[in-house]
């Protein structure tokens, strides 16, 4: 553990990570329930918005110069419009959220603690800058998918313990291209929000 630790990027201090960090999130996202059948091409223009926001950030993890887990985040009103999309057609004010676009941690980092230090970090971000909610989303599979591993679990109970709750009326869909998929598919997704103000 003591070449492990986090530290938070922003600007253009994300790019010299890009490829690093789009190897990473093709690597865990091919993982259930995502089954995210990436390119880096894609994966670095993605992460490459991050460094034109001036309030985003990615939280990364990094064993010694090793990326081993990042996290993301940036105003709502910056974030893709499909993910923009559901809160405005609930008549929600963007300007109020924080959006957390992903977490990443290779298997053999995770139960470590770094899934919290990814959300304080974020969280903390937001606070600074005046954000009263933060909101991600989560995709939504059907418990009888292929795909689910055996004894697969999924992160309700820790995202209910940060003092997220799930608002099933927002939904935004998304498409990618599944590893046994010929091409791509929408795929449905639902947002967990969180008062700032409130504690978990």
């Amino acid at each position: 553990m003591s070449a492990l630790r986090v530290e938070v990027v922003s600007g253009e201090a994300v790019l010299p990570w890009l490829n690093d960090l789009a190897a990473l999130r093709i690597r865990v996202f091919r993982e259930f329930p995502y089954l995210y059948d990436g390119s880096m091409d894609y994966e670095r223009d993605y992460l490459a918005e991050y460094a034109e926001s001036a309030q985003g950030l990615i939280v990364l993890a990094l064993d010694q110069d090793r990326v081993v887990g990042c996290s993301t985040g940036l105003p709502l009103g910056q974030a893709d419009e499909a993910f923009r999309r559901p809160f405005v057609d609930a008549g929600r004010e963007l300007g109020q959220v924080f959006y957390f676009g992903e977490s990443v941690l290779d298997a053999g980092y995770r139960g470590r603690g770094l899934g919290h230090r990814f959300f304080d970090e974020r969280e903390a971000h937001a606070r600074r800058l005046g954000y009263p909610v933060t909101a991600f989303c989560s995709v939504v599979r059907p418990q009888d998918h292929p795909q689910r591993p055996a004894g697969h679990r999924p992160l309700d109970t820790f995202w209910h313990k940060r003092g997220y709750r799930r608002v099933p009326e927002l939904r935004a869909r998304f498409a990618w291209k599944d590893i046994d998929e010929p091409g791509e598919s929408l795929k449905t997704l639902v947002f967990w929000l969180r008062e700032l103000d409130s504690e978990h």
